[in-house]
């Protein structure tokens, strides 16, 4: 292949020398030598991957008036390239450099805008959960309250049973809910005490008292000190007959008149002949002692439940008063099981007991009477 290359180059050497001398030429060719040394030097430029192969130029010398062989140009010439052809980017103005800056500036403008809108959406987000959080805590706690309320009242509401009383869970308001059988004490429309006010004045039938002096027992039964008397006592009211069963004692008075009570009362518990209950109501204010109350204390049995049998009588007719005028009116027992269409009678003069007297049951009972009930409406009749 090299031999090729140097075959080729001196050929073109002698086509390019002697295309150059004219065709009647006097000077003398140059010799065969000197041809030989310039196509050697052509073929090792050529062989020489690094340099291009220059042509040489045959100039005329004056002194020796020989041609000088002077390199010729590269036979392959590199592109000239008009520098003017050439596009140069445009200088870029003040005004486009600041648009340029300031659509970097927009840009980086509105990635910190998305940036942060990113983050307040997710704020938001965390802010919801967290409010969602606090509201289920707030409901669940609000539910674990109600659960414990509603278990602390049925841990506390009255248990059905024979017990009561007059303060506390058992008490006047749970009196109804105790015990099926005493409904009516809470949803009863004529039950007792009320505060008696405008009664009707009219010829009211007077009460006979057919009292007589009788054996009788006694019991305080954990609500009052209760006395029994001996059959053989009655009341008389127009043609209705109902017989003393027995009497016993409150603090401070259960009825009220014109909103006025007193400090103790008694009420003796009549019954008809067809089991219709009367109760006569007299009305306690301190004053001089009764005999009848003193026989009563001197004979309360030493254990509460326990009855006692004194074995003397007690005349009933101590207990009232000498004035007979009263104030009527239907209601019910004041006690469980708090029984309706009981006809009351209430004295309208009170009677009297002594100091010493008062304080010896307030040391048994200091709060044993019922508050007072609705009158819904009643007729309350007072004799004249």
């Amino acid at each position: 292949m090299r031999n090729l290359i140097v075959l080729f180059a001196a050929s073109l050497f002698a086509l390019g020398a002697s295309a150059s001398e004219p065709v009647h030429s006097t000077k003398p060719a140059p010799d065969a030598s000197t041809k030989a040394d310039a196509a050697a030097k052509l073929a090792a430029d050529l062989a020489r991957p690094a340099k291009a192969v220059e042509k040489p130029a045959v100039e005329k010398d004056e002194k020796k008036g020989e041609k000088a062989v002077k390199p010729h140009a590269p036979l392959i010439e590199k592109p000239v390239i008009d520098k003017s052809l050439v596009e140069k980017p445009p200088k870029a103005s003040a005004a486009t450099a600041d648009k340029v800056a300031a659509a970097v500036s927009a840009s980086e403008d509105e990635d910190q805008v998305d940036l942060s809108v990113k983050i307040a959406e997710r704020l938001a987000e965390m802010r919801a959960k967290q409010a969602a959080r606090v509201a289920a805590a707030a409901k669940a706690r609000k539910a674990a309250e109600a659960r414990r309320k509603k278990e602390a009242a049925i841990a506390a509401a009255p248990k059905i049973s024979n017990v009561w009383a007059y303060e506390g869970e058992f008490g006047p308001e749970n009196w109804g809910k105790i015990n099926p059988a005493w409904a009516q004490c809470g949803s009863g429309k004529r039950q007792s005490p009320i505060d008696i006010r405008d009664g009707m004045k009219v010829n009211l039938d007077e009460i006979d008292f057919d009292y007589r002096p009788a054996a009788f027992s006694e019991i305080d039964n954990g609500h009052t000190v209760q006395v029994n008397v001996a059959a053989g006592s009655f009341i008389q009211v127009g043609v209705e007959r109902f017989e003393l069963v027995q009497f016993h004692f409150h603090r401070p008075s259960e009825e009220k008149i014109n909103g006025k009570g007193t400090e103790m009362v008694i009420h003796l518990v009549h019954r008809g002949a067809r089991g219709k209950l009367a109760i006569v109501a007299v009305l306690l204010e301190r004053g001089k002692a009764n005999e009848a109350i003193q026989t009563v204390w001197n004979n309360i049995p030493l254990e509460k439940g326990q009855l006692g049998t004194p074995g003397i009588d007690l005349d009933p007719l101590e207990l009232l008063p000498n004035r007979r005028e009263y104030y009527t009116y239907m209601g019910s027992m004041t006690e469980p099981p708090c029984t309706e269409n009981v006809l009351w009678m209430v004295m309208k003069q009170p009677m009297t007991a002594s100091p010493a007297q008062m304080a010896l049951f307030s040391r048994l009972y200091p709060l044993n009477a019922r508050p007072l009930q609705e009158s819904d409406g009643r007729m309350v009749k007072e004799s004249n």
